[in-house]
Formats: structure tokens, sequence, C-alpha cells
């Protein structure tokens, strides 16, 4: 039931935030005429919100209870994008998306880490898995709605989106808080031992982090994945679409549907499908699927009178991958996390995700902008082949990780029959 509510409160507040996103960019740019400097500011300084909070909610999940971490960021979220209808200059615009992209999420790692602790590890790719597509359902239905009552031709066009938004929040929280009445305040057992260990440096704690060498390689895979489709959701893929393929701006609406759809039609089947598949192996199928939806996109450019259809389709490829990529890589994180260390650890890693993610624009801006629209092909081409890359290094590097822990506990096992004592021989 914990987990359940848990996932309600995901997609609620996601809801939230679609009514938002769609929108604030122009919003900023045009109607309140604070020019697109401005409005470009805003969503980086909503990606620096992120980038603090991410490492800091996770230290904080690992000291403190992950319920209260949760809710305060929720709350914090509420205030910073619902304040934004009282926003009459661009400073303020920018200190409250600043705040909502800190509260937003300050809250990821602190839910992760209230999934590992209320569902068994044979049932956390599930949640993980149902929790990715109710998100992806919210905030479907937030843009949608929304799309129905933004007017972005009146200063005050946006205010339906940020109080529903801020309500979103404020249930989400409560919902959070609803669940985690009575809940055991201890870990599960596969993830208890070391949790006093919570209380080392940040300094520390990163090396600690980063000193796995499986880690390593999965923060390369988390950093190709995230450049490779995620960086680009947003702003990239629909330039490229928009300058070079000349598609129509109907085409980009219907390419995110298509997305969340495909989603939600397979994530449940692929979860069954996968569930006892190994983690590395299904990120590089990912790695992979991102590989031929830049192949598709290159293609595009060859076929003018289907490039409309190539570009939805190849978000319908997209979410293919995504089904596997959102249920593994938390719990592959946190199973590989240092003891006492879960929180930081995937609070460090969301913040790895949310810097390669705020480049991606800029990357695309610049080649986009000069004309190199190839090259901007073949520079994400390049990064998901690189996650296929490392994806296999991690399968490697988990093996051998598998092999240390059963000679480990073999060691152990012989030392402590050697220090059983020996059993008395009865005399005849």
């Amino acid at each position: 039931m914990r987990t359940k509510l848990l996932i309600l409160a995901s997609s609620i507040g996601m809801l939230g935030w679609g009514t938002v996103l769609p929108y604030q960019y122009a919003y900023a740019a045009g109607t309140r005429g604070w020019g697109a400097l401005t409005a470009a500011l805003a969503s980086t300084l909503f990606s620096v919100g992120a980038l603090v909070a991410a490492p800091f909610a996770g230290r904080l999940s690992d000291r403190f209870n992950p319920v209260a971490v949760a809710v305060v960021a929720k709350l914090l979220a509420a205030v910073g994008v619902g304040g934004l209808v009282w926003a009459q200059s661009a400073p303020a615009f920018l200190v409250g998306m600043f705040v909502f992209g800190f509260g937003l999420t300050a809250a990821g790692p602190a839910a992760s880490v209230l999934v590992l602790r209320w569902a068994g590890s044979d049932d956390r790719r599930k949640v993980f898995a149902y929790k990715f597509t109710a998100e992806a359902i919210g905030m479907a239905v937030g843009a949608f709605v929304a799309g129905q009552l933004v007017d972005l031709s009146r200063t005050d066009g946006m205010t339906f989106a940020f109080l529903a938004a801020g309500v979103g929040f404020t249930i989400s929280a409560v919902l959070i808080h609803v669940a985690g009445i009575g809940a055991p305040s201890e870990v599960a057992p596969d993830l208890a031992a070391g949790e006093a260990e919570a209380r080392t440096g940040t300094m520390e704690a990163l090396r600690r982090i980063f000193a796995v060498r499986a880690l390593r390689w999965t923060a390369l895979v988390t950093v190709a994945l995230a450049l490779g489709f995620y960086a680009q959701f947003e702003s990239g893929l629909p330039a490229y679409a928009l300058t070079v393929l000349d598609v129509h701006e109907s085409a980009i609406g219907l390419a995110a549907a298509v997305n969340c759809l495909v989603i939600v039609a397979l994530q449940v089947v692929v979860v069954r499908v996968t569930a006892r598949r190994n983690a590395a192996s299904l990120l590089m199928v990912v790695g992979g699927v991102w590989t031929l939806s830049w192949v598709v996109l290159s293609a595009a450019q060859l076929a003018p009178e289907i490039a409309s259809a190539l570009f939805v389709t190849t978000f319908g490829i997209f979410a293919v991958g995504e089904t596997m990529y959102a249920p593994v890589l938390n719990p592959l994180t946190a199973s590989l996390a240092p003891q006492g260390l879960v929180g930081t650890t995937l609070g460090t890693f969301t913040a790895i995700q949310t810097t390669f993610s705020a480049l991606g624009p800029l990357v695309a801006g610049a080649l986009l902008g000069m004309g190199l629209a190839n090259g901007f092909l073949a520079l994400h081409l390049v990064i998901s082949l690189a996650a296929v890359y490392g994806a296999w290094r991690l399968r490697a590097a988990l093996r051998e990780r598998r092999i240390e822990d059963r000679r480990e506990a073999a060691d152990v096992a012989v030392a402590d029959r050697a220090l059983e004592p020996a059993t008395p021989t009865l005399a005849a």
C-alpha cells in the first residue's frame, strides 16, 4: 500500500510539472516580454537548482527520515512554482524557477530511497517501472489539460498552470506523508548494513562511491544515456525537427504523446520479460535502442516526404529503451552503493545526470545554429555507442564483483569452520 501511494504521489507531482514545462519558456520570453535571454536563464537556473539539490537531498535521506525529506522538498517545489503567479519581474521569476528546480529534484533521491525501503529486492524493478510510468502519464495529462487552458497572449494566461502545479506538489507531499505514517524506521535487511556510516563527510562519501569500479562504469553509462536522449528531449530534438526536417509544430506534440503512450503500453510487459535479466545487459540494449533512434533520425533528412513520420517514430523507439532504462538504473546504482550511502549515491548520480542534461541544449543550439546538423547527429550516435561500450564494461565489472563476493563468502565460511571447537570423541 505504501508503494502504491508513493507511485500516485509521483504521478500527481509530475502532473503539476507537466502544466508548466511546455509553456514556461514562451511565457517568459514572449508573454512577459523579458526576452529569450531571461527565458533561457530561467531554464538554466532551474537546472542549477536541481544540480544543487540532488546530492544535498541524497545526504539528508541517508541521515534523516526520507519521508520528511521528500515531503519538505515537494512543499518547497509547490512554493517555488506557485510563487510564479506573483512574479511581476524577471528577477522574481528567476528566483521562483531556481526554488522550483531545487524542490522538484530534491524529492527524487528521497523517493527512490523510500522505494528501496518499502519494496523487497524482488519487487524493486517493478515498483520503479510503475513509478516511471505513472510520472509519464501525469506529465502528459498535465500538459494536455494546460494546453486547453493556458493563454500565452495574456500576462495572467499561465496563472492556472502555476497554481495547478503548486496544488499538485502539495497533494503529492500529503500522500507521501500518509504513506509514511507507521512505516518501520529500519531499512530493509539487504540495505541495513552500515547505516551508521551515512554520517561520513561529503568528500569522503564521494571518494568511497567512486572507489567502486562498477559505479564508475555506471556513471559513464548514466552520462551517455542522459546525453543520448534526455538532454535533447525538450529542445535539441524539437529544434532539429523544425529547423532541419522542416516538420510542422504539431509533429512535436504528437511525438511526445507517442513517446508517453508507448511507455504506458509496454512498461509492464517489458518489466515481466526482463525481470531476471542482467541489469548491465539491459542497459546495453538501451544504448542500442538509442543508436537505432539516431540512425532513423539521420535517415529522415534523406526522405523529406516522410520526415514527420520518421521523427514521430523515433520518439516511439526511444520509449522502448526508456521502459528498460527507468526500472533498472536506480536499483542497480543502489545495489552498488557503499554501505550506508544509498541516498548519497542516488543523489550524486542524479546530479551527474542533471549536469550533463543541462549541457545538452547548449550543444544542440551551437551545432544546429552553425548549420552542423550532421555533426549533431554524428555526435549523438557516438554518445549512444559509448553507452553500449560502458554497459559492456559494467557487465564485466559486475561479473568480477560477484566472483569476489563468492570468494570472500567462501573464505569467511572456512574461517568460521576453523574456529568451531572440535567435537569430543566418546570413549569406547
